[in-house]
């Protein structure tokens, strides 16, 4: 009978436990969701005032930026292939395509923060003026998510063989993925809104 109600209890502590995990995610991209809105709106302001500042439009390589994110988009596919082998129970395969998504976030990352230093050498610094600084913290804020969320699939690569891709292991996949996800959202807004417009 003792077995029984600790086996409840024990039940019963591990849902209020995910249920309070699920909703701290979610807390967590509201704020992001807010903090970008922010961002966002700063730039647009900053950038419609015509203030005669500096413009992207002389210095952007829409080549590049394409390329960058295709990086991105792709990672988020192959993190979908991680996925699948993860509800297929077959950790080389997961880890191998989680690596694959390091690699082309990694590599978007390296993109962009060459391409900062690319603008600072013609002269577009963040310490010109509001406007471009603007830029450099909508995007600069977007790409350290980047790298944080890099950080975190290593982790899971390491963690995965020592949590045996067991419950605990799926739904830090599954937070993961919905913050890999939110990222990539973002980056359609910021390429739309900032490289898109700034390129007309």
């Amino acid at each position: 009978m003792h077995a029984e109600a600790a086996m409840a209890n024990e039940h019963h502590h591990h849902v209020n436990t995910d249920a309070t995990d699920v909703f701290g995610f979610w807390l967590y991209i509201m704020t992001d969701c807010i903090l970008f809105a922010c961002l966002f709106a700063t730039f647009i302001v900053l950038n419609t005032t015509g203030m005669g500042a500096p413009t992207l439009k002389g210095h952007l390589n829409l080549h590049d930026i394409l390329i960058e994110s295709l990086f991105l988009l792709a990672s988020n596919f192959t993190f979908c292939l991680a996925v699948l082998n993860l509800n297929k129970k077959n950790l080389l395969r997961l880890q191998g395509w989680l690596f694959v998504s390091f690699l082309l976030g990694a590599s978007f990352v390296y993109m962009e923060v060459t391409e900062f230093f690319h603008l600072a050498k013609e002269g577009f610094r963040w310490d010109l003026n509001g406007q471009v600084s603007s830029f450099f913290t909508l995007v600069g804020t977007h790409g350290f998510h980047v790298s944080i969320g890099l950080l975190w699939i290593l982790l899971m690569i390491v963690q995965m063989p020592i949590l045996k891709m067991n419950d605990v292991a799926k739904r830090r996949m599954t937070y993961l993925g919905l913050f890999w996800n939110f990222l990539d959202i973002v980056w359609i807004f910021v390429f739309t809104i900032v490289y898109l417009t700034g390129a007309i």
